[in-house]
């Protein structure tokens, strides 16, 4: 390992150190759910005032090699985001994310731009091969082995989200790190392979790897095809939108739709110029937000009297800790689209005008020490997208 790769590795340690330390005792809890981390009190959340919860990941430095890049916002980044960390990659053509597997979290992508093929492998040692086009969701679950390479001729920029707002895209385990670093002897043994089969193999890892653009038909494994009983590719905006509403619309993939995708739940959501993503928050998961066009205004709600507002611009990133009451509006000019990952296989929300709504009347008159006639005025079914032009006194 070379010095500046060392400070490097150094640097990122401290930090992730330091952000574990924040958390105190969360990562057990005496009684209870031990994975609900909420138990303990966060102190980043604690305070008076709400930290932000915006991210410029793509105006971040990242990891570039070859035009090649990867950019992440993980708790070192943004420290609210302990719960989800996300990437955004391109790769240009003829270029591939190296064989390397995750050990802390499982992998949820959107294709943005240009196609990708992955190949993954399960502990059953069964493997697929699948072809991305924009709009299209691919899962890996922890721990499984896989890789991402660009098709064609144009560059592929697709966006991953992970369920674990601590791992680290430049922390996972490559393959050719591993190979470089293990004895040839031991190689030789491992592969029933003579060690010169080894010469000339890298010594560090290559993370971006280049070579001929893949062919266009999907070649067969070494092992000859063992297809896995559930398929890792899901086609989300070739689906009917989930929810249409006057003023936007919702692509929404769980595992009820997506079997594979166990602890990640993916939604995209357009808003019109004015729409407004109602009131709402999620009892069961955190939100992350990326921003695929437009500008869009973030609320969230943290409880005694705590509030705060972030703008989000195209390639910025949000987030949301379960729980926390949250809207989103577009405040641009033209159509806005947010792509948006929870930390669960099963989606949940409650929206503020269902709640109302769930109700009586003099319920709510009590509550806010207003006529009852008023809340007749109130909508009688979750309002989910308000559209443009709502009524203002």
């Amino acid at each position: 390992m070379s010095g500046l790769q060392r400070r490097d590795f150094l640097a990122r340690a401290a930090a992730f150190t330091a952000a574990g330390a924040a958390l105190g005792g969360a990562t057990r809890v005496a009684a209870g759910d031990p994975s609900f981390m909420n138990n303990v009190p966060d102190p980043l959340l604690a305070g008076h005032e709400l930290p932000t919860f915006k991210f410029a990941l793509e105006r971040s430095e990242g990891k570039v090699i070859d035009g090649s890049f990867g950019k992440e916002a993980t708790v070192v980044q943004l420290p609210i985001s302990k719960g989800i960390a996300g990437v955004s990659m391109k790769l240009q053509p003829g270029a591939m994310r190296e064989l390397h597997w995750h050990a802390t979290a499982a992998e949820w992508a959107f294709v943005l731009e240009g196609r990708v093929r992955t190949t993954v492998i399960d502990p059953e040692g069964c493997a697929e091969t699948n072809d991305f086009n924009p709009g299209d969701v691919w899962y890996f679950p922890r721990g499984h082995g896989h890789m991402l390479e660009c098709l064609g001729d144009r560059p592929c920029h697709f966006i991953l989200i992970f369920d674990n707002g601590y791992f680290s895209e430049f922390g996972t385990f490559s393959i050719t790190d591993w190979i470089g670093h293990t004895p040839k002897p031991l190689l030789a043994k491992n592969f029933g392979l003579p060690e010169a089969a080894f010469d000339g193999f890298p010594r560090e890892e290559v993370y971006f790897a280049r070579g001929a653009r893949p062919p266009e038909q999907q070649s067969i494994p070494l092992q000859g095809r063992r297809l896995p009983p559930q398929t890792h590719k899901y086609e989300l905006l070739a689906q009917p939108p989930h929810k249409v509403f006057p003023g936007g619309r919702e692509w929404r993939v769980d595992s009820s739709r997506f079997p594979i995708s166990q602890t990640v739940t993916g939604v995209v959501l357009d808003l019109e110029p004015g729409g407004l993503r109602e009131l709402h928050w999620h009892p069961t998961a955190d939100e992350w937000q990326y921003v695929v066009e437009g500008s869009v205004s973030v609320t969230m709600f943290g409880s005694h009297g705590r509030y705060r507002t972030e703008t989000l611009e195209k390639g910025d990133v949000g987030y949301v800790p379960q729980g926390y009451g949250h809207s989103i509006e577009n405040v641009g000019g033209g159509r806005s689209r947010v792509l948006i990952g929870f930390n669960t296989g099963v989606y949940k929300t409650i929206d503020l005008s269902q709640w109302i709504a769930g109700n009586p009347t003099d319920v709510l008159a009590t509550n806010f020490s207003k006529p009852a006639e008023l809340f007749e005025k109130f909508p009688r079914r979750d309002v989910f997208i308000a559209p443009p032009g709502a009524a203002k006194e």
